[in-house]
């Protein structure tokens, strides 16, 4: 059988502002890419040749785009449906002619963090996501709803593959490989029928054709480089080797050959288990590849914003002019040394060599020490047969021309980023050879900082602006309480955390599409002729007034508002209290909402602590998430002076000790999302918030309170195993102790609770303030 012909450069699609990060190719005519720059666009081909695309935004919003897919056409969407996702941790999902104006045809709303892979399950009316959160989801299409969790991950779900309605695999950070029968679903959750250890992290995944020569039926892609091939038994048959670096993305030709890109500037081509073509990009990463299903072309997204569509087709490939710019963009790139490894120069062959000596594989890398002194390096093409330029090496050091060493290894920089004022500052090592977002990723998880710093501190890498703040921008008149991120986190444990002294927010949120929702259920309203509880005009006016504000970062929160906002919140039935209650948590950083009393004297605190329980559905259980967002409101409060005297109030007080022991199953009752990491951030958040002000202001918090909010966090300790919880709960229970007395018995009983949660960590930063906590309770 002949060898297929190698692919060319077919177009270069240039609209993006910032790095591609997804792309998926549908049909022939259509091409959809997703971009840090908050976009999703639409690509229509033309029907000349070389074809053309011409662009369009079907989505903008306000943070990065990560992942995509593409639900095929129906009798409801003839168009299909555009299905994307990032950081705001929302799946949107809107027809590929929709504008970035148009309302999305739904928005789903389940992960806790940046949404980074999306997949259609073949054959049947589901979507597969998966996340930083640990988890990964399966919604109904016909329901709009989830129908199910994927558990048991114990890191980022990087990729998710579902081959059929009963066969749901992911890959995951934990260096697993997982597989999932959705019909052994029990209360919501699959647990895995059978995991795969590999031996390194999983960042991709894709289905092998029938017929591959090794048998296997997935491959997997890997942070060493190395593809690996599996039975769905956990058999491993094979193994690809070839790339150099993070493989980011696998996909399938319907040919039967597997195409992955990574971070070595490189996409493959495999024939079974040879490497057939490698198609070098003038970028840092290729974050991404599809293939076309009609026509086998495939397109790719990297880091310079560009998609780019490769044919093997010669009508479809770009005219000569375009494939030589292509071809002198790859030569001229600065290839870092660290990408390449130690070189001795003098060693090197000359040009010579290029003409004499041929290449034993596809994707051979040859360096050349050119007369000028430069080295170039040179890669193997089996198809040209010949040495083919991709780039110049340099020398990757810092300004000060020589490297750092930092925690036994060298950098090029070693920065000193101040997170927060008056805290200690962070090392930010980097080499010029590595992608600032995977650096920015690396150092964010190392600190256990909020991920709403990534793209900042990628930025900050990029500029190379040593000593700059990340997390405080320039003035803009911003209401500092309104800037802060959802993720706060308290001072860093390599020093003395306990008393902790500030109240930590939870605030960050994307407006459009809270308001959006209740717009939604608004005009439900409307068309049912319940006109007692919907808005009218002049409170719609109200509320696009306050979105107004939100989004400029003057919050100006006024009465009317705080009233509407009130009455969404108890008087709209249950199953639409939730985006009334995630704008009430914006807002509760506001004074006015403190001081706001209703008609009955009913406080900020009443109503938030009430909505998630007054008028449950019988025979359904109160909805966790909004249980979440009426304790973020309750912590929220605390970041203003008003909002602290609010809470100061014993009834107040004894409503929030109430609402966390009803969400934690004091008194006999079934606990609310027992292991919903986000609700459990939450409530370790008020519980910290309220041991600052009883430490700060004596006598602001009863004793019995005090000391009953210890007994909830023992619970806490016992119970729950995600770090940042028992964390949080631990610097709430160690101010706590120093409120109440090191001595006093209620103290005294923490030593347990405290241990336990010691012994279970894996942190060492939970290692440490469980050892300071202790080191208070000997004394």
């Amino acid at each position: 059988m002949a060898r297929p012909s190698d692919f060319k450069l077919s177009a270069q699609l240039l609209a993006h502002e910032a790095d591609v990060r997804d792309v998926s190719f549908p049909s022939a005519d259509l091409l959809l890419s997703a971009s840090r720059d908050h976009t999703v666009r639409a690509w229509r081909r033309s029907q000349g040749s070389p074809p053309t695309f011409e662009p369009s935004v079907t989505n903008k919003g306000t943070e990065f785009v990560n992942s995509l897919a593409y639900l095929p056409a129906s009798s409801d969407y003839p168009d299909g449906l555009v299905v994307s996702a990032g950081t705001d941790t929302i799946i949107d999902i809107r027809s590929p002619a929709a504008g970035p104006s148009d309302n999305a045809e739904r928005l789903l709303i389940g992960h806790s963090r940046n949404i980074c892979s999306l997949a259609v399950v073949p054959g049947a009316n589901k979507l597969v996501s998966g996340s930083w959160d640990n988890s990964a989801r399966i919604w109904s299409i016909s329901k709009w709803e989830v129908e199910a969790i994927l558990t048991e991950h114990e890191g980022a779900v990087w990729d998710v593959l579902p081959i059929d309605d009963r066969t749901i695999v992911t890959g995951c950070a934990d260096k697993s490989i997982r597989i999932f029968d959705p019909s052994r679903a029990v209360a919501g959750e699959v647990t895995p029928k059978s995991t795969i250890s590999t031996p390194d992290i999983v960042r991709a995944i894709c289905k092998v054709p029938a017929g591959h020569p090794t048998g296997a039926d997935i491959a997997s892609g890997h942070n060493d480089g190395v593809i690996r091939l599996y039975k769905l038994s956990g058999q491993q048959v094979g193994e690809l080797h070839g790339h150099e670096s993070f493989i980011y993305a696998l996909t399938t030709l319907p040919t039967g050959e597997i195409v992955s890109s990574g971070e070595d500037r490189t996409v493959r081509i495999w024939s079974g288990t040879e490497c057939v073509q490698t198609i070098t990009h003038p970028a840092i990463s290729v974050w991404t590849v599809a293939a076309c299903p009609e026509n086998g072309d495939i397109a790719t997204g990297a880091s310079d914003g560009v998609v780019r569509v490769f044919s093997r087709s010669p009508e479809r490939a770009a005219d000569a002019e375009t494939l030589s710019q292509f071809d002198e963009a790859v030569k001229s790139s600065s290839i870092p040394q660290q990408q390449v490894g130690g070189i001795n120069k003098e060693k090197l062959p000359g040009p010579e060599f290029l003409t004499s000596k041929s290449g034993t594989k596809e994707g051979q890398v040859q360096m050349i020490r050119e007369e000028n002194g430069n080295v170039t390096a040179h890669q193997w093409s089996m198809g040209q047969q010949q040495w083919i330029n991709v780039g110049t090496v340099v020398d990757a050091v810092g300004s000060s021309g020589k490297k750092t060493e930092y925690q036994g290894k060298m950098y090029d920089y070693v920065f000193d980023v101040a997170i927060e004022e008056g805290q200690p500052s962070l090392k930010l090592p980097y080499n010029l050879s590595e992608n600032p977002y995977e650096r920015a990723t690396k150092f964010i998880n190392d600190n256990e900082l909020s991920l709403n710093f990534l793209d900042q501190v990628a930025q900050f890498i990029v500029q190379n602006t040593q000593g700059a703040t990340i997390g405080q921008s320039a003035d803009t008149g911003a209401d500092q309480h309104t800037a802060s991120t959802n993720t706060q986190q308290p001072a860093s444990s390599r020093t003395k955390v306990i008393p902790q002294r500030e109240y930590l927010d939870i605030t960050a949120a994307k407006y459009e599409p809270i308001f959006k929702k209740i717009a939604s259920i608004n005009a439900g309203l409307v068309a049912s002729g319940r006109k007692d509880h919907s808005l009218n005009p002049d409170a719609q006016n109200v509320l696009t007034q306050l979105k107004q504000s939100l989004e400029a970062g003057k919050p100006a929160v006024t009465e009317e508002a705080a009233k509407l906002v009130f009455m969404m919140c108890t008087q709209w039935d249950y199953a639409d209290r939730l985006a009334p209650m995630d704008l009430l948590r914006c807002i509760a950083v506001h004074p006015t909402i403190a001081k706001y009393r209703t008609a009955n004297d009913s406080d900020v605190v009443t109503i938030a602590t009430a909505a998630p329980f007054e008028g449950v559905p019988a025979g359904t259980d109160p909805n966790e998430n909004c249980c979440m967002m009426a304790a973020r409101t309750i912590a929220n409060l605390f970041k203003t002076q008003a909002g602290r005297e609010t809470i100061s109030q014993p009834a107040a007080a004894k409503a929030i000790d109430a609402f966390i022991s009803r969400v934690l199953g004091f008194g006999g009752q079934q606990a609310v999302g027992a292991f919903n990491r986000n609700l459990f951030i939450a409530l370790t958040t008020v519980l910290i918030n309220l041991s600052v002000l009883a430490s700060w202001r004596v006598g602001s918090i009863s004793n019995a309170v005090q000391v009953h909010s210890l007994t909830l966090l023992s619970h806490i300790l016992q119970k729950q195993t995600d770090s940042e919880v028992v964390y949080r709960a631990l610097i709430a229970s160690g101010t706590l102790v120093t409120s109440v007395g090191t001595a006093a018995p209620d103290a005294k009983s923490m030593a347990f609770p405290v241990r336990t949660a010691k012994d279970k960590a894996s942190e060492d930063r939970v290692k440490e303030v469980a050892d300071e906590l202790l080191s208070l309770l000997s004394k």
